[in-house]
């Protein structure tokens, strides 16, 4: 049985375009495989002159059901967070505009890569949510990204309550840029219209500027909430409890310590 790669990569329009693509349907899991194949794209090509904008979007119906549940257990957990936050500050760091494509399930450490780009386009019945609430833990990376989209105010009622929004939602709460049926088509339209006609160097400046203040606040509290994943929740019986219950596909009896 042929082993699918985790992510698909090519350029278009003469290097001015990458595009890259989740390529393990139907979940499409964020799991070590796909952080590293998206981090070793990223790190090869965005440095590149030309390139004027990256196309991130996902093969089958859905974005992306979230992370590996199993590598965030105990063993496994500190090298995944590591990982993880490390492609979300490149991402968040990106030299070129990031176009997120996003339709079906966004869940979880799916919607945490979505969050990091920089205009997200998305379906207007995709489901979004953060449900890591549910399993005993918390997702660290949106804890950093969620507030400062949409306030403090919504952020702390999608990161607490682990509901999940519609696409048509998310566009309304300043989530995404866009809902609309075809985000795929919208993120490249996007490119072509307000992208690909202008320098690659000038943009470079433009996308630092407007970004300069949020890259540095990201970079601060992601450390600071990583550390408090690992050190002190991860201590918890019922993180640890709670991860166990979703793989053996049973309810958490939460002990509350």
């Amino acid at each position: 049985m042929a082993v699918t790669t985790p992510l698909k990569v090519w350029s278009e329009v003469e290097g001015r375009l990458l595009r890259l693509r989740l390529n393990r349907p139907k979940a499409n899991l964020i799991d070590a495989g796909m952080i590293a194949a998206l981090d070793q794209a990223l790190m090869e090509h965005v440095d590149k002159a030309e390139l004027g904008a990256v196309v991130l979007d996902a093969e089958g119906p859905h974005f992306s059901f979230g992370a590996s549940v199993e590598e965030h257990l105990p063993g496994q957990c500190a090298a995944m967070l590591v990982g993880l936050h490390r492609l979300v500050l490149r991402m968040v760091e990106s030299p070129v505009p990031l176009l997120v494509a996003v339709r079906g399930q966004c869940l979880g450490g799916g919607l945490e890569l979505a969050l990091a780009g920089h205009l997200m386009f998305v379906a207007p019945d995709a489901n979004l949510g953060q449900p890591e609430m549910k399993l005993g833990v918390f997702a660290p990376a949106a804890s950093c990204l969620l507030p400062e989209l949409v306030g403090p105010q919504r952020a702390f009622d999608l990161l607490v309550s682990g509901r999940s929004i519609t696409g048509a939602q998310a566009a309304a709460m300043g989530i995404a840029h866009e809902a609309v049926a075809d985000p795929e088509h919208a993120a490249l339209a996007y490119f072509e219209e307000h992208l690909k006609p202008k320098s690659a160097s000038s943009l470079r400046y433009a996308v630092k500027a407007a970004r300069l203040d949020y890259v540095a606040r990201v970079k601060d509290k992601i450390r600071a909430v990583e550390r408090l994943y690992l050190d002190e929740l991860m201590a918890t019986h019922d993180a640890v409890a709670g991860l166990e219950a979703f793989i053996a596909k049973r309810s958490a009896q939460w002990q509350h310590r």
